[in-house]
């Protein structure tokens, strides 16, 4: 997959992104699964987040398109932000959660959204965490399987403007 750089500073153009981002020192953090279930719930109130998502232990991936005029950035500044304080607060710990930022490029085109879709899908697969991708409970195929759209949007055809 080519990479394509949009400055994160700007705000959204109806682009949809591929959002990859690792806990500091790899380590497993986002164990056990109560970790998980609170960066869902901050994700759930952030409210304006809604795509495609999977939630590993040591990172995570969206897929998602920003409401018109919220810039992505910021977006994931809050959600990484929150996280981080409040599993530090859980924990008894300082300092940084996050490894880096995150990673971001913009989807190309439907094929480009597609291979980004399938791979984001089989990412517990290939962890061995699962045998089918709605077996994850902290992934997009998990909650679009049981009908939960809290955090996910359903892929249709429109997806790509």
């Amino acid at each position: 997959m080519a990479s394509h750089y949009c400055p994160r500073g700007r705000t959204d153009l109806g682009l949809t992104y591929y959002i990859f981002s690792v806990v500091n020192r790899f380590l497993f953090e986002l164990d056990p699964d109560r970790m998980k279930e609170l960066f869902l719930a901050i994700i759930e109130e952030a409210l304006t987040v809604k795509g495609f998502k999977c939630i590993m232990s040591n990172h995570f991936h969206f897929l998602i398109t920003p409401p018109e005029g919220q810039s992505l950035s910021e977006i994931l500044k809050w959600i990484k932000m929150v996280f981080a304080i409040r599993w530090n607060k859980m924990n008894h710990k300082t300092g940084h959660f996050w490894r880096d930022k995150f990673y971001s490029r913009v989807i190309t085109d439907e094929q480009d959204f597609w291979n980004v879709y399938n791979y984001i899908d089989q990412n517990p697969v290939k962890a061995g965490l699962v045998k089918e991708p709605r077996e994850w409970k902290y992934s997009g195929a998990y909650h679009r399987e049981h009908r939960i759209t809290k955090i996910i949007s359903f892929v249709d055809d429109t997806i790509l403007k």
